[in-house]
């Protein structure tokens, strides 16, 4: 079996050291980066599964770092931060981080989150390549869900996996309404804590992504309740 090999850029030795170490009790192979640029380097250089990123770092700052990753790749970005207020944690779920943790964090969090974003990237490059390719369509949208290709009107769509995860569930179940904490507890394999905005950030940034091509609504809000697909009539 492939290692899974994940990537740390942290300045502060200890807590880039303490990751590492956590990483490597659960079978994976890790990387370590002291700087932005360091970082930076290592991404065009080797193809990693996973990148766990601090935001306050020398070179290149890691707000900067996610931002050149989304021009041209899709490998989730789990952000650990000491900065906690919801406008920094929106910005950079905006920017097309995966997921933000705040320091100090609890090892058993930082696990069950690179293990579910794991799960969730590699439920679909674990399927059988002798089976049939899932293609869902909705309006002018398809989506491939084994090679995580999405299209609206022909035209090529980048999607975060959490975004592709969160519009894939709503294709498949159509007219299904999904709560934000359903939709968080499917989506990041995680418990659901109520002042988080994730779900909300992530949303949105499916919508700008389909508005730029389509005028059309592919995902409605049910107030009070969540998310669904948007009526086709």
């Amino acid at each position: 079996m492939e290692t899974i090999k994940i990537l740390i850029v942290e300045d502060d030795p200890d807590i880039n050291h303490l990751l590492s170490k956590i990483m490597k009790k659960q079978g994976y192979e890790t990387v370590q980066a002291f700087s932005g640029s360091e970082g930076k380097l290592l991404l065009s250089m080797e193809k990693f599964d996973l990148l766990l990123l601090d935001l306050m770092l020398p070179g290149i700052m890691g707000e900067e770092l996610i931002q050149d990753l989304r021009t041209n790749s899709n490998i989730p970005i789990i952000v650990l931060s000491a900065k906690s207020s919801l406008q920094e944690r929106v910005k950079v779920l905006n920017l097309g981080a995966d997921d933000y943790l705040t320091k100090p964090f609890e090892t058993e969090e930082v696990v069950a989150r690179v293990n579910g974003a794991l799960r969730r990237c590699k439920c679909y490059s674990s399927q059988s390549i002798t089976s049939t390719p899932e293609i869902l369509t909705f309006k002018n949208l398809k989506l491939h869900v084994e090679h995580r290709d999405a299209t609206l009107n022909g035209i090529p769509l980048s999607f975060t996996v959490h975004e592709f995860d969160i519009l894939a569930l709503l294709m498949k179940h159509p007219g299904k309404v999904y709560s934000r904490e359903s939709l968080y507890e499917e989506i990041w394999q995680g418990g659901y804590y109520g002042e988080d905005n994730t779900v909300n950030v992530h949303v949105s940034n499916i919508r700008k992504k389909l508005a730029a091509i389509d005028s059309d609504e592919y995902i409605s809000t049910v107030w009070g309740i969540g998310f669904k697909l948007a009526s086709s009539l």
